[in-house]
């Protein structure tokens, strides 16, 4: 029985799939551990150093365009609404999402999803002109070579959120794509210290009624973030082209079982949030599932300079053939 080496991050409703000796038709799982496991992400893009490996769906799509052997099956196991990610220097002035053009805001990476995101709505939602905007990054992307001309590198080593709260920039995203994390991902990369939003003399939220907004959003278009894909060598495909359906399945069945002993979502808090948020289930998988996000996802990509025009817009040419009903 061939093994399968699977790089995840901590999803309980993956579990199943990692434990000790799990069998997929003809494969045993061997799970590798990396964290963070956005530091896989690299690894997987750059030296297809996995067989089976959680990705950043804009890096896999950046990856497909360059030719690089992935193939995906569509397992988002991670979603994130965006509204509470901007944070505004506290001198800044900025009040409404317009009053972000011309100025400098930092992001850990141009490609990375949360930016990607952030960006898709400032400008579909409020009309602001994002290529007014200076980006101000402290790591490289995952696939070089797409970053525009406003995008500005620190160089002396501080962090965006030591330059956010000395004023230096006007806006920074949060968390892992942000003030939250210091440089590229790697073993140790622990959380930096972020002030509390809208604490005296700190940083203050763009959005104050973030999740109000960000429901909202989505129950008028649709479009619920995407965090995560499985990306699979290609080469394993070719050998094997049933090997995507028995791994989608493999997924759902995870799933299933999660929620049979979690049908509320509890174990993950955040999840539970989400699913109150949109009514329905918060991590869904499937093509038409997600036929608007997907389809967002490639516009904004195309918007923001990470995808040629001329990408394909025929959302099952992303995945593996194979058939994926919604699970």
């Amino acid at each position: 029985m061939d093994k399968l080496t699977v790089v995840l991050g901590d999803y309980p409703h993956a579990q199943a799939l990692l434990d000790s000796g799990t069998e997929i038709d003809g494969y045993v799982v061997e799970p590798v551990e990396v964290k963070p496991v956005i530091g896989a992400y690299r690894r997987m893009i750059r030296d297809l150093e996995f067989d089976v490996c959680e990705l950043a769906p804009v890096s896999y799509l950046m990856a497909r365009q360059e030719g690089i052997a992935l193939t995906a099956i569509p397992v988002f196991l991670n979603r994130r609404f965006h509204h509470g990610d901007v944070q505004c220097a506290a001198d800044s002035g900025i009040r409404v999402p317009r009053d972000l053009e011309g100025r400098r805001i930092g992001v850990r990476a141009y490609s990375v999803s949360t930016g990607v995101w952030v960006r898709g709505v400032l400008r579909d939602q409020y009309g602001v002109d994002i290529d007014t905007i200076t980006w101000v990054v402290d790591d490289d992307d995952h696939i070089e070579g797409r970053v525009p001309s406003n995008v500005e590198r620190v160089t002396d080593g501080r962090s965006l959120g030591e330059l956010l709260r000395a004023g230096e920039i006007d806006a920074a995203l949060t968390g892992n794509a942000g003030t939250g994390r210091a440089g590229a991902p790697k073993a140790g990369w622990t959380a930096t210290a972020e002030p509390e939003p809208g604490a005296d003399q700190g940083p203050y939220p763009l959005f104050p009624e973030a999740g109000t907004l960000a429901a909202d959003h989505y129950l008028r278009t649709g479009i619920y973030p995407l965090h995560s894909l499985i990306s699979i060598r290609s080469e394993l495909v070719k050998n094997d082209p049933d090997l995507p359906a028995k791994l989608y399945a493999a997924f759902a069945e995870s799933k299933r079982r999660h929620l049979a002993a979690h049908p509320d979502w509890s174990a993950v808090p955040r999840l539970a949030r989400q699913g109150h948020a949109i009514g329905g289930d918060p991590v869904p998988y499937g093509i038409t599932a997600n036929e608007p996000s997907l389809n967002a996802m490639v516009r904004f990509g195309k918007d923001q300079g990470l995808l040629d025009a001329d990408f394909p817009a025929d959302l099952k040419a992303l995945f593996a053939a194979g058939d994926y009903p919604d699970a």
